[in-house]
């Protein structure tokens, strides 16, 4: 609908739908969602399926020790799982934080006047609108594809389940326990479909609350562009205007300070869980080179991981390098022969303040843009060279 109508603007931000969305899938354990005793019960049942899915296939990976290649498929899944498994608790523990950033950017969203900004503003919310659903949809339908993968792996391989896990007394060996084999099979298939589509939802709202933070710069800088066309030489209502943005600014910058506290374990987290699934899938597609199915498997995994973490650096660029045009749209509307002092002082705080770009940041590691983006595919392709190299020397 929004694609359709040009003068469509959308009603709510996407953090905003996608905690909706979250809701209805079941799992968004804040303080409202929890105080209601079925859905309270539904968030202990996911914990638990979790707990037993993680437990069952970090077990397994003894079974796993003298083969290279099933070790290292198990390896993959753990970590991967241990990511759902963190960002679960995590959701349970912070949930009512990431409500209170979320309502902060739909104040923002709301902060809007009509005017000769009007249509820049609109048409700045519907850009970043289509383009951050649209990526959501692209997403999906990835994981989409590997879940298939993952489900069907059974039915054209040896293995007898999609993650190779380990119960006691052996319930998931099928030639001892064929009901329990099969009731292991469907409860697998239901957390790899339920469990990601919910780290989908999870990961779409994360990266869209800071590109809505970029959308908010945008709408201040089309604002700052219009400024005096706006107010047409009244000196009491651009005086009045440029406090109004100044605040919208330093609104902007404390919600990207908060975003960058109340993220900053799942950030170090999957920093560290990308590069890892990234190391992890070169390596073992090398070393089952010779078996596509085995090694199709590790591409899917490596290109997934990887776009996972294009997809927020190039967020928390774009959200960089719109801080900066601030300056530029700031500059354009200093007039010295328009207003006083005061009021050109307070341009000149904005124009200062923005010289300083805001990143998306989890301390230690550096910012999350395309320039260490691009430093993390520089080690990955290091390593196949590594890989290689043996091979290389003898032939």
């Amino acid at each position: 609908m929004v694609y359709r109508r040009p003068d469509k603007c959308p009603e709510h931000t996407v953090p905003y739908l996608n905690r909706d969305q979250l809701k209805a899938i079941g799992y968004y354990p804040n303080s409202e969602e929890s105080s209601r005793l079925g859905r309270r019960n539904w968030h202990l049942f996911v914990m638990i399926k979790a707990t037993i899915f993680f437990g069952s296939v970090t077990y397994a990976i003894f079974e796993s020790l003298d083969d290279i290649v099933e070790w290292g498929r198990d390896l993959a899944f753990i970590i991967a799982t241990f990511f759902i498994y963190f960002k679960l608790i995590y959701f349970l523990l912070y949930a009512d934080n990431v409500d209170e950033v979320i309502d902060g950017l739909e104040e923002c969203y709301r902060l809007e006047r009509a005017g000769p900004a009007a249509a820049g503003v609109r048409s700045a919310k519907r850009l970043h609108y289509l383009i951050v659903i649209g990526m959501q949809i692209i997403w999906v339908a990835f994981m989409v594809v590997f879940v298939l993968l993952l489900v069907t792996t059974p039915l054209w391989t040896e293995l007898s389940l999609p993650f190779h896990a380990a119960f006691p007394f052996h319930w998931h060996d099928p030639s001892k326990h064929p009901f329990t084999h099969i009731l292991i099979y469907l409860s697998q298939t239901f957390d790899s479909a339920y469990f990601l589509m919910w780290l989908i939802s999870v990961e779409g709202m994360s990266v869209a609350i800071y590109s809505q933070l970029t959308t908010a710069l945008s709408v201040l800088c089309v604002e700052l562009r219009h400024l005096h066309q706006f107010c047409d030489g009244d000196e009491d209502l651009l005086r009045w205007e440029i406090n109004r943005l100044v605040k919208y600014h330093q609104k902007i910058i404390s919600l990207v300070d908060r975003c960058n506290e109340v993220f900053h374990g799942p950030l170090i987290m999957q920093m560290i869980v990308n590069f890892l699934l990234v190391s992890l899938s070169v390596f073992e597609a090398m070393m089952a080179r010779n078996d596509p199915k085995v090694a199709g498997q590790f591409i899917v995994l490596m290109i997934l991981a990887l776009g996972h973490l294009s997809m927020w650096t190039k967020f928390g660029d774009v959200m960089s390098q719109e801080s900066l045009e601030v300056a530029k749209a700031a500059y354009e509307a200093y007039d010295p022969n328009i207003a006083s002092k005061a009021v050109h002082k307070d341009l000149r705080v904005v124009i200062m303040r923005s010289h300083k770009p805001l990143i998306m940041r989890a301390t230690p590691f550096p910012a999350f843009n395309m320039i260490n983006y691009m430093a993390v595919s520089l080690v990955e392709e290091l390593e196949v060279l590594v890989i290689k190299l043996p091979s290389y020397l003898s032939s």
